[in-house]
């Protein structure tokens, strides 16, 4: 990932998340993400439909957005994978270093769903 492509998230709390359905309507969805190693992290409960979405293709766009999914530039082209557990883990202590006290009151409610599962983006 060039420099220059990751540097509208750098300072973002927030990106929007395009996956697409089978028939290729686009599903939209703002989240949280790290960045490690030139790779954005989104972590996400696998009983997501994000995750449904993944299985069937790849090819995402990603934009900086504000809590809502507003975007905050212009959208990307990225290409999403499962990350593994070694990249999963160092995700999941970025995110809590990142988000504090926020991204554990999450992970309570949230992860009940469903183990986390931690999507890489490659831009």
């Amino acid at each position: 990932m060039s420099s220059d492509m990751i540097a509208p998230f750098l300072d973002e709390k927030y990106l929007n998340l395009e996956t697409y359905k089978k028939n290729g309507q686009a599903i939209r969805t703002p989240v949280w993400f790290v960045i490690d190693s030139g790779i954005l992290y989104v972590a996400t409960p696998s009983t997501t439909g994000k995750i449904k979405r993944l299985n069937n293709n790849k090819n995402i766009r990603i934009v900086p957005s504000n809590m809502k999914g507003t975007p905050k530039g212009d959208w990307v082209d990225a290409t999403a994978y499962f990350a593994n557990e070694s990249e999963s883990s160092q995700a999941i202590k970025l995110r809590k270093k990142k988000y504090g006290i926020m991204a554990k009151l999450i992970g309570l409610s949230v992860y009940r769903k469903g183990k986390p599962v931690v999507i890489g983006i490659k831009i």
